[in-house]
């Protein structure tokens, strides 16, 4: 294998990003370890995912895990090695000892096993900050196997997203990805403190926290109330209207009405002269109580409005709406396109597509794409000769089956 230079893509940002000296050497798969890579790398680390010879398993998933791989691991470059070698691991700790942080989302025993655990790498460098991804923090579940789905179930997001008898998970790995970002957070504070101290730390991340610091607020509602929440399909609105309304030809629409003052826009544009003089809800906590009834009434007259139609009217007049949109339309929107928050992108098999960015700026700009999501040993090569390998030890560390 010849050594490759990484593809960097037009929406390369010029200026330099603020982890562009930092190196990240990272242990990882599926969502939660990968997001955290992700996002140091989107803000500019030098991120180096090392991989089995049989490559992460997350890029062979199927169905619904389809897009973890090429969406976790963008601006990354790939060594395949295999660490259970004695000249693998001397690889490995090779490229750890270049690396300011070590991230990792494996069983504990695992990394211990391979001389990869925080105690060991401590050790050989006190600098280094290592994240560990993990199900729950250290505590009484800790033995356990977690997924995003466990979590939910087991911290009341299921309960708070189904109907009533009825959890659901939520629609999207939200606490992959948050624990994920958490760990990038704890990391570039870890960072902060490294440059003040002279010394590294361990960070550590969990799916179960992050679950229960989504769910705080429902927490904290019954600590206020003394009512417990009720699930999301059966919740008491704090405004009067906020819902789904289905409209003509059968299409939906969210739409809201979220205080007196946009109350008196939304029945001035549609012509509800005789909702606006009623007392019973002039005001928001008028309206919220009359639900039962207002709302049924408001589905009646808006029924023959197309949703075109009430999107235009409302934007027109500053009142919340949104259509209902299924992810694989969000590669078409005007203002993601408009405002560069998708980026062009190569996947692994060569097809072309585009990409989310994460959804912040700085500067003015958005952190766009240096690299596509990389190959299975793209960059095994370039990284070894890096590290001073030869050619030659380099081709024989190939025909010993050591790299990829």
């Amino acid at each position: 294998m010849q050594p490759t230079e990484p593809q960097v893509t037009a929406s390369d940002a010029s200026r330099p990003l603020p982890l562009a000296n930092i190196r990240v050497v990272e242990f990882t798969h599926m969502v939660m370890g990968p997001t955290c890579g992700m996002v140091l790398g989107d803000l500019g680390a030098d991120v180096i995912k090392v991989e089995p010879l049989t490559g992460d398993n997350t890029r062979k998933l199927l169905g619904s895990g389809a897009g973890f791989y090429p969406l976790f691991n963008r601006n990354k470059k790939s060594i395949a090695v295999d660490m259970k070698s004695a000249q693998g691991r001397e690889i490995v700790l090779k490229l750890i000892a270049t690396a300011d942080i070590v991230s990792e989302n494996f069983k504990t025993e695992t990394m211990q096993k391979l001389g990869l655990d925080y105690a060991t790498l401590r050790k050989l460098d006190p600098r280094l900050i290592y994240v560990s991804h993990k199900g729950f923090l250290p505590g009484p579940y800790d033995h356990r196997t977690a997924l995003d789905e466990v979590v939910q179930m087991m911290g009341g997001l299921a309960y708070m997203t189904g109907r009533p008898g009825d959890p659901l998970r939520a629609g999207s790995s939200v606490n992959d990805i948050m624990g994920g970002v958490f760990g990038a957070v704890g990391a570039m504070a870890a960072l902060m403190q490294r440059s003040q101290t002279g010394q590294g730390q361990e960070v550590q991340s969990a799916l179960f926290e992050n679950n229960i610091f989504l769910v705080a607020q429902h927490m904290l509602q019954f600590a206020v109330t003394g009512k417990p929440a009720a699930p999301m399909p059966e919740k008491i609105s704090p405004w009067g209207i906020y819902d789904v309304f289905k409209v003509k030809m059968g299409e939906q629409i969210f739409l809201a009405v979220v205080g007196d003052g946009q109350w008196k826009v939304f029945c001035d544009a549609f012509g509800f002269a005789d909702l606006l003089a009623d007392e019973r809800i002039a005001s928001n906590n008028g309206r919220v109580l009359a639900r039962d009834w207002l709302i049924p009434l408001l589905r009646e007259r808006l029924v023959v409005h197309s949703a075109v139609e009430l999107s235009a009217l409302f934007e027109q007049h500053g009142l919340p709406f949104a259509p209902i949109t299924d992810p694989q339309y969000l590669f078409d929107d005007p203002h993601l396109n408009a405002t560069g928050g998708l980026a062009p992108m190569e996947l692994p098999d060569g097809r072309q597509t585009k990409v989310p960015l994460l959804p912040l700026m700085l500067g003015g700009e958005r952190l766009g794409l240096r690299l596509d999501p990389p190959k299975l040993g793209e960059h095994t090569d370039a990284l070894l000769q890096s590290l001073g390998y030869s050619v030659d030890q380099v081709n024989r560390l190939h025909a010993d089956g050591v790299v990829l």
